[in-house]
């Protein structure tokens, strides 16, 4: 447990704050509706906030996994954040007060760890190689 958090404190506080930002009620937030509304500040807050942490754990199972089996680190980054990102918007639909999650929500967290996830990609490029990536 020790090397798991020596390793992944940064991501592991990261979600906590995420949790915290969700948690928040709704009055002050504004409303998002309609897909047209889609780059609003709150869906942009969205994918920055899922960026990070799926670039933070992406770092930290790097440092604590990575044997050259790079596909499989990514695809625990994708499907993290694919659950986290279900959960929060869940917890605010039935949990937290004064909040309402929605799909386009949960949509803009999905599309902020890909982000996450290629930025972390292209920023050790040179570190990982290309073939490890994308097959095992």
């Amino acid at each position: 447990m020790k090397v798991f958090f020596r390793n992944h404190w940064q991501g592991t506080i990261w979600a906590l704050f995420i949790l915290v930002l969700t948690g928040i009620p709704g009055n002050y937030f504004p409303q998002v509706v309609t897909f047209l509304q889609w780059a609003s500040p709150d869906k942009i807050v969205h994918l920055f906030i899922f960026g990070v942490w799926s670039f933070l754990l992406m770092n930290g199972n790097k440092r604590q996994y990575f044997s050259g089996k790079t596909r499989s680190v990514v695809g625990v980054a994708i499907i993290s954040g694919i659950i986290y990102g279900g959960l929060t918007e869940l917890f605010q639909h039935y949990v937290f007060i004064r909040r309402d999650g929605n799909i386009f929500d949960f949509l803009a967290n999905v599309v902020g760890t890909l982000l996450g996830v290629g930025v972390f990609i292209l920023l050790n490029r040179k570190k990982l190689n290309r073939k490890e990536i994308f097959s095992e």
